[in-house]
This record gives C-alpha cells, structure tokens and sequence, in this order.
C-alpha cells in the first residue's frame, strides 16, 4: 500500500506510532546505504539510553473533613533508548559520520532535550559529520546560527570540514522528502539517501496504513491550510 502523501504523512507522527515508524527507519536507512559503503565503512546501528523524571501532584477534596487530602507521585525515573546510525571506517573503527533522526522527548522533554543537545554539540564540536533529520512537526528545532528559518520538517547535514557553515534541507507537508548526500571522507562518493522512498516502503511493509484512522485528523494537528489540503487529497483517494 502507498502512503497517500507526496511527502511526510502526518499521521506517522502520532506518539502512538512514532516510536515504531524512528525503528523501523533507522533500519532503513541503515540498510539503503550499507551495500553503497561497504568495504571501506560499515553501518552500525547504535543506542542512546537515558533517563527522564516524571512526576505528577493532584489534590482531591475529602467531603467532611477540614482538610484536603493530596495524592502525590514521587519522581521515578523513566529509562528512555532511542536508536541512531554511525558509519564507521572499517580497520579503525573510527565514526565518521553519525545519523539522528529526532524523538519527540529530543525536542519536547526538557531531560531528553539537553542530553540529545549536549551529544550534538560534541559531535559538531570534532571531526564527525552530523546528519540530523527531524519529521517532526511538533516542538522547537535544534538550533542553528542567525536567521531562523521556518519549516515543518528539516533535515541538516553538517560536514565537520565545513563548519560553522552545514546544509539545511526544509521543506513542507505538501512537498516530496529531499534527497540529501552522505557526508563521508573527502574523495569519497557519497550515496544520496532518499528518505521518500524509505518511508513509502516501511510504511507498506510495517503496514501502518491498517492502523491509522484517516477520517481523523493527525496528531499534532495541522495549519489550516495543510488541513484542507490534506482533507481534499484523501476525499480523492477514497480515504475519507
């Protein structure tokens, strides 16, 4: 089955599918670009774990009695894992490029925020390439130098070369998924990842498409704008 957006579906941003659809594309990815840099790198798929606090405080009146009663959680600790790529030279073991694809707690959590941020500033910090894709239209981007530049969706390659200076790929719901290059070592040919394609294939094979409910409108919800057109665009494929 085909996703019926030219680009991001929306509905795959549901917290309730989203951690599926960040696991299922990493796999992807990893195995799109793999048979393209093999023998001189090798991808490996690698895990982030850390913790977040969550706690919660309600107050609930006790009929006949002076006072309220307040029922209160302590923090517990929740261990969050999130998946992401480095491409390693063979021989040396070395990571020469690493590959994020953000997490709603790396741009919503205030915990998952500063840790994913910290990791960030000490990639661009050394000589690794950084690719960062964000499909997420909900929370603030990570941040880049001067003007901001809004977009629904981004996807950043950061050569370390290169730097301050990086590639900003940002499109929109109603256009198609930028291919994007490889950044690997200089002399190299770099493998362009189309993510498109990537996602019109997991989004068959993990069969999203019987676990959304399109006469819905996504979560996050969309612009005004993007709602109309997306409702138009599922009427004409019978979705709706």
């Amino acid at each position: 089955m085909v996703s019926p957006f030219p680009g991001m579906n929306p509905y795959l941003e549901n917290s309730d599918l989203w951690p599926e659809v960040h696991s299922c594309l990493i796999v992807a990815i990893s195995d799109a670009i793999s048979p393209q840099v093999l023998l001189k790198y090798r991808v490996a798929i690698e895990k982030r774990v850390y913790q977040l606090n969550k706690e919660s405080l309600s107050v609930v009146s006790a009929p006949n009695k002076p006072i309220n009663i307040i029922n209160v959680n302590i923090p517990i600790a929740e261990e969050v894992m999130e998946g992401y790529l480095e491409v390693r030279e063979v021989g040396t073991g070395e990571v020469i490029t690493v590959i994020e694809l953000l997490s709603p707690k790396n741009k919503l959590s205030k915990e998952g925020r500063i840790a994913y941020e910290n990791k960030r500033q000490k990639i661009l910090g050394s000589a690794t390439h950084l690719v960062e894709i964000d499909l997420l239209r909900s929370g603030k981007p990570m941040p880049i130098s001067g003007k901001e530049i809004p977009s629904s969706y981004r996807i950043l390659v950061s050569r370390s070369n290169y730097r301050p200076k990086a590639e900003l790929y940002p499109f929109e719901l109603q256009e198609a998924i930028p291919q994007f290059p490889l950044p690997l070592r200089a002399g190299d040919n770099e493998p362009l990842v189309d993510l498109q394609l990537l996602i019109n294939q997991i989004y068959d094979r993990a069969g999203f498409y019987v676990a959304i409910d399109y006469t819905s409108d996504p979560a996050p919800k969309l612009s005004k704008t993007d709602t109309a057109w997306a409702g138009n665009l599922l009427q004409q494929q019978g979705l709706r």
